[in-house]
């Protein structure tokens, strides 16, 4: 059919390439495609046979419209583009609600000068039931003794790899909307999620050092008020305000005031700064493990 159909479309070229022109620089998914071309078959007169797959076939081999394949370890995902867009919004529309966040939220806010080659969004897991869970130690050190853990949820794309991390459910907290140079929007979370995000997942926003220099660039421009309400909101088992409080205080640029409303939490446990940490220290104040010299 699409030996057929070439002929048909070719015919209509010049009105396809006018539609998908005045939708301006845009993503598509092949359903997309589907719906364009069941809405305009007729006044195309394109062959009542020529499937969507054909179709975008036909466009990418005869029109602007690029072809994108985003291979992930289980799947393979299409996304179809016209015009010039960024690979921050062709890499947000393969899930939905996706937001940039960790070391890429970072560069966007300014909150570090190091350019990585790798981009991370976050995309939530489905809401759940609260179910009370018992922390003990022994959970603790058992965790954070062993590596972290890493998504394997990533492709490449133009020598970028694009991570998808599947966190908990949170509504989209602290996420906010970021305009680019190019004039696109994409989500992001916002500086004091970021900061949260950066110190439960160190390594996924350039590790421990990287982070405390973002705290310390954070210092005239973070809420510290609003941090702590999003981290009490996102009621983590581990209390990763013990880390954040510490991150505070080694960067020395934050009031007293602002380092005690994390002295605010429970302090029930020991807890470590990052996982599998070879030679450490300890803070008593904030009851956490740290590397030697850190």
């Amino acid at each position: 059919m699409i030996k057929r159909g070439k002929s048909h479309f070719q015919i209509a070229k010049s009105d396809i390439v006018k539609y998908f022109e005045s939708q301006g620089n845009n993503v598509y998914t092949i359903n997309d495609i589907s719906m364009i071309l069941d809405n305009h078959r007729k006044f195309w007169q394109l062959p009542i046979g020529l499937t969507a797959e054909d179709f975008a076939k036909l466009l990418v081999a005869y029109t602007p419209l690029k072809l994108h394949n985003f291979m992930f370890a289980s799947k393979i995902i299409l996304r179809f583009t016209w015009g010039d867009i960024s690979i921050f919004r062709i890499a947000s529309s393969l899930y939905k609600n996706a937001y940039l966040s960790h070391y890429t939220a970072l560069f966007l806010h300014g909150l570090t000068e190091r350019i990585t080659r790798n981009i991370y969004f976050t995309h939530e897991k489905p809401e759940k039931p609260n179910v009370n869970e018992i922390l003990s130690q022994a959970d603790i050190d058992a965790a954070f003794h062993k590596s972290p853990t890493v998504s394997n949820n990533v492709t490449k794309y133009q020598n970028v790899s694009i991570y998808f991390l599947n966190e908990k459910f949170s509504n989209n907290l602290g996420v906010m909307t970021i305009t680019h140079d190019t004039g696109e929007t994409t989500l992001v979370t916002d500086i004091e999620r970021t900061l949260i995000d950066i110190t439960v997942r160190p390594i996924y926003s350039g590790g421990i050092h990287e982070v405390l220099a973002a705290f310390k660039k954070a210092a005239k421009i973070v809420s510290i008020n609003k941090l702590t309400a999003q981290l009490k909101t996102l009621d983590y088992i581990y209390p990763y305000h013990q880390a954040i409080g510490f991150y505070l205080e080694k960067a020395g640029n934050y009031k007293d005031t602002q380092i005690e409303l994390l002295k605010d939490f429970d302090f029930n446990y020991d807890f470590y700064l990052e996982h599998a940490i070879e030679e450490v220290e300890y803070s008593k104040e904030w009851r956490l493990y740290y590397p030697k010299n850190f």
